[in-house]
């Protein structure tokens, strides 16, 4: 398993993509998965900018985990995003259930991440909400990077304001990386 990480806007999702198309892997965006499944009062909320409850979303991610060959290698976009949901992953993987290769945390300024949202035209890409978004990265992903890290899962940061291209390339490196 391979666990995309960052702040909306930098990236997830295109190399998540990129790697499922190019590689043959599966990718789980949990965002997008969500923005389906999600509907009524919870759904209003969620275009908000709040966050489902960490079971809502491990419910959701369990159920999805179950539908594909988890000993192939797949691509987890925007999943963990707490520590709670954390914990449950690596408990998984200590089972057993799956591997896990890598986490990237795709970094990128507030400056390029904010042109991306807004460029995208997504309802939920307000103002407010992209500021709520960042604050979230700080005091949420963060934390959640260095709890990886001090479960010894490797971490590789990887400059995401470059083209989508060197992105992906030094993702690959990584990977190459992790398995030699």
């Amino acid at each position: 398993m391979i666990i995309l990480m960052g702040v909306a806007g930098a990236g997830k999702s295109m190399q998540g993509r990129l790697l499922a198309d190019e590689h043959g892997f599966a990718w789980i965006s949990t965002g997008e998965i969500l923005r389906v499944l999600i509907t009524g009062k919870r759904r209003q909320q969620m275009l908000e900018g709040k966050l489902l409850s960490d079971q809502e979303v491990i419910d959701v991610v369990d159920k999805v985990l179950e539908l594909i060959d988890t000993s192939e290698e797949f691509v987890l976009d925007g999943f963990p995003r707490t520590v709670t949901q954390t914990d449950w992953l690596i408990d998984q993987t200590e089972k057993g259930r799956f591997r896990l290769t890598e986490v990237f945390n795709l970094q990128a300024s507030e400056d390029v991440v904010r042109s991306r949202l807004m460029d995208r035209g997504r309802q939920d890409d307000t103002e407010a909400a992209i500021n709520e978004r960042f604050s979230e990265y700080r005091s949420v992903t963060l934390p959640i990077l260095e709890h990886f890290k001090r479960e010894q899962v490797r971490v590789c940061d990887i400059d995401a304001s470059q083209s989508p291209r060197q992105v992906h390339d030094n993702i690959i490196r990584c990977l190459d990386e992790a398995n030699s």
